[in-house]
């Protein structure tokens, strides 16, 4: 029978399920709507989907190296924090991160249709699926980056899972010495949450807008009503110095340390191990940034309950 855009949509709305979901279930079933409604519940889809309406915003960041040279990170939510503290869900983070290390994938939608490391008759997102069935909450594999690299790469997990960092550094030597000035760096991004590893990567176009901005804030204060154009250039320029000593990590004080920057600290390792050490890249993950949290209001959704 052929499967029509209007059947997969009506199955959808019946179901909730993800459209090619919808249209695998019909043709499974030869279009029959009440079979592929059980093919969907069979599959832990339908049951799934009634729950992703829900908000997932806690969960973990999880991160795996190996030999120093690979490695990669991951963010995966769930709706509450008792559940990103379960063992079944840290398990299933854990197998999610080995997949990722070992994947060609680069983007989410690979990721998903990638056969699942720990059962290849299921991709990534059957076994998503089913850990919702057995949880019993929305879960969601929002992210991954993997990096290679010759040097050296170093893991950090602040807060049980709160916050994930990489560093990747260019080096000829790897020691434990080395290990820990990256070691230290990576809490450094964690807690400062830079934006960049050194100016070098700041676009102009970043720095034109920023100078922008900061002359109409000059210029709409009162104190500078007064002042010739060439004193609020200057006022701009330390301004704009001083917001790249805020987002570049190479720039920012060393929280260690208060008298050297994160640059002077790399050095001074680097001398003392006899390492040619350079900071390459960062990776920071921070659990649920950028989506909205659920507002528990128990006496509201009684009261609304109550109501209806």
């Amino acid at each position: 029978m052929a499967i029509t855009a209007s059947m997969v949509k009506e199955l959808r709305e019946l179901t909730g399920a993800g459209m090619m979901d919808c249209k695998k279930a019909l043709n499974e079933t030869n279009g029959n709507m009440e079979e592929a409604i059980e093919f969907l519940r069979k599959n832990g889809e339908a049951k799934a989907v009634k729950k992703a309406g829900r908000i997932a915003a806690e969960g973990i960041v999880m991160a795996e190296v190996r030999d120093d040279k690979s490695a990669a990170i991951v963010e995966v939510n769930s709706e509450t924090d008792f559940v990103a503290k379960n063992a079944e869900f840290q398990g299933f983070v854990k197998a999610v991160v080995n997949q990722a290390i070992a994947t060609e994938s680069k983007d989410m939608d690979a990721f998903m249709a990638e056969a699942w490391n720990e059962d290849a008759s299921k991709t990534v997102k059957d076994a998503l699926t089913e850990k919702i069935a057995v949880i019993g909450e929305n879960l969601n594999i929002r992210r991954f980056e993997k990096l290679e690299s010759d040097g050296c790469i170093v893991a950090y997990i602040h807060g049980g899972g709160r916050i994930g960092v990489l560093v990747e550094a260019a080096t000829d030597v790897v020691n434990d010495d080395v290990k820990t000035c990256l070691k230290n760096v990576a809490m450094q991004v964690a807690a400062m949450s830079p934006k960049y590893v050194s100016r070098d990567e700041v676009s102009q176009d970043f720095l034109d807008k920023e100078k922008e901005i900061l002359l109409a804030q000059a210029k709409n204060d009162p104190k500078n009503a007064n002042k010739p154009e060439n004193i609020i250039e200057k006022m701009i320029v330390g301004r704009l110095n001083k917001e790249m000593k805020e987002i570049c990590l190479l720039d920012q004080v060393y929280v260690q340390d208060g008298d050297l920057t994160v640059a002077k600290y790399v050095e001074k390792v680097a001398k003392e191990t006899g390492a040619n050490l350079a900071v390459k890249k960062f990776i920071r993950f921070e659990t649920g940034e950028g989506l909205e949290k659920k507002n528990e209001d128990f006496a509201a959704e009684v009261a609304a309950q109550m109501n209806q």
